[in-house]
């Protein structure tokens, strides 16, 4: 065996793989260039026009520091990436795929160009489908920026990360860890989570790491816990129905109108004589409901019965003639 042997690779997951450093790529590294040109387009909105005319030189620039090419097409509103024979770094195209995409996106130049940064990635989310109602969508839209922007600059500070809402589209800029937080926090945004509760536990877990003695443990204790509170206020409909004995026939099939015609005898009549059956029934019905009705009309005149109270015990039914005439007498006896 030779003394130079190859290490194994170890299968063991790395702690805090977030933090391990991207070794650069440099042009001793690949000297003999790129063998096929890879290129790639995007469009860019109208109002985008005047300020990618403006910085486009700068954009050359420093696509030409990395041996890329750029094409700036006005009359289809696209750009363009390519590689050249001098390219060395094969991954550097996509970087500058995404760098143009940025900038289609609205991302200022400054920041866009930091995406061709080895330890710069760039995330642009998709929101437009995440919410159906086109209210709602703008109001967490709103709320994932917040008031005067405070929001998202408290995003930008927490996750190290640059972030831009555009229309239905949030663009992001910055370190792979941050990246996914961002993208977490928007996606809880979108569905109803508001993000200060995200924005505590990215703080928490800050501090956190800081602390010594609480760097190795579960920090799920110390994290905010969130419940839905929009709990529906529909009553739910009480399942109150038995449970039918199972039996393999099936049901007997229901009668048509020609089956219950023929029970009726009514097949056999002729379309006259149906017509003035219905008429009849119909008058019945109608002397039926006029007759409820005028009891119902009639009922608020009919007296109420009145009660006769009787006669109590110490009252006199019987009429005193003599007394009555004793007293006529001494009347017309003080009128003289």
């Amino acid at each position: 065996m030779s003394d130079m042997e190859e290490e194994p690779l170890s299968t063991e997951p790395v702690e805090n793989a977030w933090s391990l450093k991207i070794p650069e790529f440099k042009p001793e590294n690949n000297p003999h260039g790129l063998l096929e040109e890879s290129s790639f387009a995007t469009l860019f909105p109208k109002y985008r026009e005047n300020y990618l005319r403006e910085y486009w030189p700068l954009v050359q620039k420093t696509l030409e520091e990395y041996k890329l090419k750029a094409e700036l097409d006005l009359i289809e509103g696209s750009m363009v990436v390519k590689t050249t024979r001098k390219t060395w770094d094969p991954y550097i195209i996509v970087k500058a795929r995404d760098m143009i995409k940025l900038m289609a996106r609205s991302v200022p130049y400054e920041q866009a160009r930091r995406v061709l940064e080895d330890e710069i990635g760039c995330d642009i989310i998709k929101i437009g489908n995440l919410v159906r109602k086109k209210e709602k969508f703008v109001k967490r839209r709103q709320r994932l920026i917040g008031p005067n922007g405070a929001t998202l600059k408290s995003i930008e500070l927490l996750t190290d990360c640059y972030v831009l809402v555009q229309g239905t589209t949030v663009s992001a800029l910055g370190p792979y860890k941050g990246l996914q937080q961002v993208r977490e926090i928007v996606i809880d945004t979108m569905e109803n989570v508001h993000p200060i509760y995200n924005i505590k536990a990215l703080m928490i877990k800050r501090e956190l790491m800081n602390d010594p003695n609480l760097k190795n443990e579960d920090w799920s204790r110390f994290l905010p816990k969130f419940k839905n509170k929009n709990i529906s206020n529909r009553k739910k409909p009480k399942n109150n129905k038995k449970k039918k004995e199972y039996t393999p026939f099936p049901p007997p099939m229901p009668l048509s109108k020609i089956d219950k015609e023929l029970e009726t005898g009514e097949f056999f009549l002729k379309e006259s004589e149906k017509k003035a059956r219905r008429n009849k029934e119909r008058q019945e019905k109608q002397k039926l409901t006029a007759k409820v009705r005028d009891e119902r009309r009639n009922r608020a005149f009919i007296p109420p019965e009145e009660k006769i109270t009787p006669p109590t015990p110490t009252q006199s039914t019987k009429l005193d003639v003599a007394a009555l005439k004793s007293k006529i007498r001494k009347a017309t006896k003080k009128t003289r």
